[in-house]
């Protein structure tokens, strides 16, 4: 069983930065790929960006390419995501998630667990 809580969501204007934390539990989580949701109000949920298990390999939606980051880190059991050059458009929660796999995508049907989300508000 894996748990997953996402943190470092806030309120921030237009241009900013802001920077997401999704610590797990699990011995396994190492050999997890990870990935980041997000859900706007009456919207889908949407993917955002994903890791593979060992952290060299990543992939990013075209709406957050160049302006995310996600990374990793295997001694702290905690994935990140960077987000700068934030705009109104990225107002949305966020969701941290994992899949048993060594290699996920975009699709959330990959993913097993899920975190319980953090609020991002970006302000024009």
């Amino acid at each position: 069983q894996v748990q997953l809580v996402e943190s470092g969501g806030g309120l921030v204007q237009a241009g900013g930065s802001l920077r997401l934390s999704c610590a797990a539990s699990g011995r396994t989580f190492s050999s997890y790929a990870m990935g980041w949701f997000r859900q706007a109000p009456g919207k889908e949920r949407t993917f955002v960006a994903a890791i593979n298990w060992s952290g060299t390999s990543t992939v990013y939606a075209d709406s957050v390419k160049g302006r995310f980051t996600i990374s990793r880190d295997k001694d702290k059991n905690t994935v990140y995501l960077q987000m700068n050059s934030l705009k109104p458009e990225d107002t949305a929660v966020y969701y941290c998630a994992a899949a048993t796999t060594r290699y996920s995508g975009s699709s959330r049907n990959e993913y097993d667990y899920w975190g319980q989300g953090t609020q991002v508000t970006v302000s024009s």
